[in-house]
């Protein structure tokens, strides 16, 4: 069973800076994409950031140029490096995995506030 552990979420002021964490155990298989997902209140999932096996990265365009996506394939984990951050990044962060199966954390959650 692949489990996705997360961290890092919490308070944070805006302009403030939090790095999320989220490493895979478990019996994976060729792992493919390797991504952060949000969903704030009475919003949709939706894409943050994720990585290929190739290192080919892929952002929202609300958090280009503030967030920096990255892994460490000997690791299984994946980090999201949040920067410059605002109200509007408020949300519950969840760490994706597509390998064999679709895998999800469950979620840590981000508010940005002063």
């Amino acid at each position: 069973q692949v489990q996705l552990v997360e961290s890092g979420g919490g308070l944070v002021q805006p302009g403030g800076s939090l790095r999320l964490s989220c490493a895979a155990s478990g019996r994976i298989f060729s792992i493919y994409v390797m991504g952060w997902y949000r969903q704030a209140p009475g919003k949709k999932r939706e894409l943050v950031a994720a990585i290929t096996n190739t290192d080919s990265t892929n952002y929202a365009d609300s958090v280009k140029g503030r967030s920096t996506i990255s892994r460490d394939n000997a690791k299984n984990t994946v980090y999201l490096q949040m920067n410059s951050l605002k109200p509007e990044d408020t949300a519950v962060y969840y760490c994706n995995l597509k390998a064999d199966y679709e895998y999800w954390g469950q979620g840590t959650q981000v508010t940005v506030s002063s």
